[in-house]
């Protein structure tokens, strides 16, 4: 199943950390499957079989280096169904060295409530306010094949393939949205994954080199949150979503046919953290 997209600021308000269709009709996206090539996992590259001599250094790397680092993402690439163009070798180095050196700046949010059961943090409410994204829609035949796309061209933006020639700089979480098919229980295909701009960008925005992100100011947003540790495929997604319904009840002013999920640390740790998000209505 299929619905075309595009980050149009007419049709999307994206705020926190995600898009949120503004237009009747329903936005049509994917969900983050397991092992996928994301800037979360270029930035995790010391624990992908990365030596420290690499990851710790500040200086470009060799020759012989890069092609060795670019050689363990083909392979990454090929059991996610998806070609990792050369072009993709400098911002693989870039984000390398810079995850060594620089703060992953988190997404801006205030919390509201938060509802606990003996002692456990079972989910809370939060509000996201106004801010600018950058933002790419996918809708490739696999889930995988959107998602590794999508990220990797907002790596290369990220990665000085900007106006401004510089690095940007690394925000969490990166997030994606879903939206469910009409039947209820399955994920429409298209892909919408959304990563803040850093604060320092906020008020002038880079604009991209790649025709197929955009930049969109997005108004404020109050989503329900409730963590999650692991991996995040369709089945641990669908789980996820169960249990957050079970423990809102019934609850009218939550959207049931769009949700988030957040993703906040590299794929390679095994009890990672994740978040699934419901909407507020009127948001």
């Amino acid at each position: 199943m299929r619905s075309a997209t595009l980050c149009d600021p007419q049709r999307f308000k994206l705020c926190g950390a995600f898009v949120v269709s503004a237009a009747p009709q329903s936005l049509s996206v994917t969900l983050v499957r397991m092992a996928l090539i994301s800037i979360e996992d270029l930035a995790g590259l010391d624990d992908e079989q990365v030596d420290d001599d690499i990851t710790d250094s500040a200086e470009p790397m060799d020759e012989e280096e890069e092609d060795r680092m670019y050689a363990h993402w083909q392979a990454v690439g090929r059991t996610h169904h998806v070609s990792v163009p050369r072009e993709m070798r400098g911002p693989i180095q870039e984000m390398t060295r810079r995850n060594q050196t620089s703060e992953r700046e988190p997404v801006p949010s205030v919390t509201v409530s938060r509802h606990e059961k003996l002692g456990e943090v079972l989910y809370e409410e939060r509000v996201y306010p106004a801010g600018k994204w950058a933002c790419v829609s996918k809708a490739d035949t696999l889930y995988e094949q959107s998602i590794s796309n999508a990220f990797m061209k907002l790596m290369r933006f990220i990665c000085k393939e900007n106006s401004t020639g510089r690095y940007l700089g690394m925000t969490v979480p990166v997030v994606n949205e879903i939206t469910m098919a009409e039947d209820g229980t399955n994920f429409m295909k298209d892909v919408l994954t959304a990563y803040y701009l850093p604060a320092e960008f906020q008020a002038r925005p880079p604009e991209p080199t790649d025709p197929d992100i955009r930049i969109v100011h997005r108004d404020a947003i109050r989503v329900i949150a409730r963590v999650f540790n692991g991996t995040t495929t369709e089945e641990t997604i669908s789980r996820q979503i169960s249990i957050l319904w079970e423990l809102l009840g019934s609850s009218e002013d939550v959207l049931q046919d769009r949700y988030m999920v957040a993703v906040y640390e590299n794929p390679g740790v095994p009890q990672r953290r994740n978040e699934i998000w419901f909407i507020r209505r009127g948001s």
